[in-house]
């Protein structure tokens, strides 16, 4: 199982949200390319970028920050969060975006994602951020009534690379990762499925490892110091037996 460290941006700054609300951001670097060569030192092997503000404001709003990242490590980035259309997708990828996440797009813009997933292959994801079983995008700020699992099998057959399932109600809590849903995405799901939100401690990493879940999007408990990140990697590459 892959584990992604979370970097997430808000005005240049690296940030954790509670439950997606940016007014409870917590800065804890004020240098995203420090903290991105922090995660690879550490042996990370994929970092999972969010523009938070892009997502509010439907474009890039961390450019600088996001290309100081790609500048500074080597290992391969995800990037999601004001990513709407075509050229915006792109320009990401061109600039050495390994994956792009698609969330409020996949929802309101189906037939961005095909195109993409067909001119990109191997380099888009769908990103489905549930709040109460209901996808919610524009940031989280808006919730629809399609449920997560409806959202993936629209895209069970379009050649997405992952899917990113946020649990909205634990991010940022530590409340514990919501296994039982992530598990039963993977199981019904042709589509590698990474989990986010809530993760607490390595023993929920191995439980997610457990079910077949392909990766684990890590943001809070690397950063307060609960999961050290050289630990929780050597956990998730362990060979059960």
């Amino acid at each position: 199982m892959i584990l992604y460290p979370a970097i997430d941006l808000k005005q240049g700054a690296v940030v954790r949200l509670r439950r997606g609300e940016m007014r409870e951001a917590t800065v804890f670097n004020r240098d995203p390319a420090d903290q991105a060569r922090r995660f690879a030192a550490a042996g990370a092997a994929w970092l999972h970028l969010v523009d938070l503000d892009g997502a509010f404001a439907g474009k890039p709003m961390n450019r600088q920050a996001v290309k100081a990242i790609l500048g500074a490590v080597s290992v391969p980035c995800q990037l999601g969060g004001g990513i709407r259309d075509q050229a915006t997708l792109d320009a990401w990828i061109e600039a050495g975006i390994a994956r792009v996440v698609l969330g409020t797009a996949a929802l309101k813009d189906p037939a961005l994602v095909r195109e993409a997933c067909r001119r990109h292959p191997g380099k888009i994801a769908v990103g489905v951020d549930a709040r109460g079983g209901r996808v919610a995008v524009e940031g989280w700020a808006e919730t629809s009534e399609v449920t997560a699992l409806d959202l993936a099998l629209r895209f069970a057959d379009a050649g997405v690379a992952a899917l990113v399932f946020t649990d909205i109600d634990r991010d940022g809590l530590l409340a514990g990762v919501n296994i039982a849903a992530t598990a039963h995405l993977a199981a019904v799901l042709p589509i590698p499925v990474i989990a986010s939100g809530g993760t607490a401690n390595i023993e929920e990493l191995a439980a997610l490892k457990a079910t077949g879940v392909a990766g684990a999007i890590v943001g809070r408990a690397l950063y307060d110091g609960r999961i050290d990140l050289a630990a929780a990697l050597a956990r998730c590459a362990k060979v059960p037996g």
